[in-house]
């Protein structure tokens, strides 16, 4: 369902405001490139400092540009379990095939918080959905235990984006959860050791950038040729990392503009790339043979 390579799409902005152009641009460049889907407003999509009227209203230009080529999964997540809910219901009325639902950052609940706020989600919907742990961004990590409990428990809890950099998370959620549930890297660089351990597929940064690479990539590896998922691999690692020298997306957007697609600008608090980090990205797609 949501396995294989999805992009966290970025959210073009032009003086402030949605550059919707440049945002059909971009899901077109993905069809095109062959991902199995795409995800609006993750965090690569800028979702914090987009107030609900511009959030719903990605979501709802993503299921328009994508036309039913893609299926669309919808970033709805929060650290207010009210707002996440009235999110995914909303979405859900815009026609997304399914929610990612990060785990609550900030106010750092307990693991009882943590599957009461999931919990709550999956009962007002009937979406399927696919849980997001970022311990880095959000301050905790969804416990094995905790995603064990809420696939049991709930028939549309049908996996996880998993960016704990960790195979051995990978390992011990596939043991707990069973060969049905859906475990997707949320980290570039390490999807191929996170398949090579279960997992099956990314939730993608670099995939706006290169999404007929990094779903080949993707594609190689499920089908058994490692060797050559391997290569493409190495490839792109220049680019899995650059892409993160500075806060995500600050270096994806400059990646695409680079490539034409859209302008570089971003939300405070975030800021465009440094000079420096410009010429790294450039230099990246150059040799990557991306430009």
């Amino acid at each position: 369902m949501f396995t294989g390579t999805f992009t966290a799409l970025v959210t073009p902005f032009r003086d402030g405001e949605l550059d919707e152009a440049a945002f059909e641009k971009l899901v077109r460049s993905q069809i095109k490139g062959g991902v199995d889907g795409i995800v609006p407003m993750g965090t690569t999509g800028e979702s914090p400092t987009l107030d609900y009227d511009e959030h719903l209203k990605v979501i709802e230009l993503a299921v328009k540009f994508s036309g039913g080529k893609l299926p669309v999964l919808a970033g709805t997540g929060g650290n207010s379990t009210q707002e996440a809910i009235f999110l995914t219901q909303e979405a859900q009325k815009l026609g997304v095939d399914g929610s990612l639902q990060v785990a609550p950052y900030y106010n750092k609940p307990t693991q009882e918080g943590v599957y009461q706020h999931f919990a709550a989600i999956a009962r007002s919907t009937r979406l399927p959905i696919l849980l997001y742990s970022i311990p880095g961004r959000c301050g905790i990590e969804i416990g094995i235990d905790t995603v064990k409990r809420l696939a049991t428990d709930f028939k549309n809890i049908v996996g996880i984006k998993e960016a704990g950099g960790s195979c051995d998370r990978v390992s011990q959620l596939r043991a707990a959860c069973g060969p049905k549930f859906q475990i997707v890297s949320g980290d570039d660089s390490l999807t191929l050791p996170f398949m090579s351990v279960g997992a099956q597929g990314v939730i993608s940064v670099a995939s706006n950038v290169a999404p007929r690479e990094v779903s080949k990539m993707v594609r190689a590896f499920a089908a058994g040729d490692a060797k050559g998922a391997l290569k493409l691999h190495t490839r792109l690692y220049p680019l899995f990392k650059n892409l993160f020298v500075e806060t995500n997306p600050s270096p994806c957007k400059t990646a695409l503009a680079l490539k034409g697609m859209m302008g570089e600008e971003v939300r405070l608090p975030l800021v465009p790339s440094s000079t420096a980090t410009r010429e790294l990205i450039l230099k990246t797609l150059t040799e990557a043979d991306l430009l």
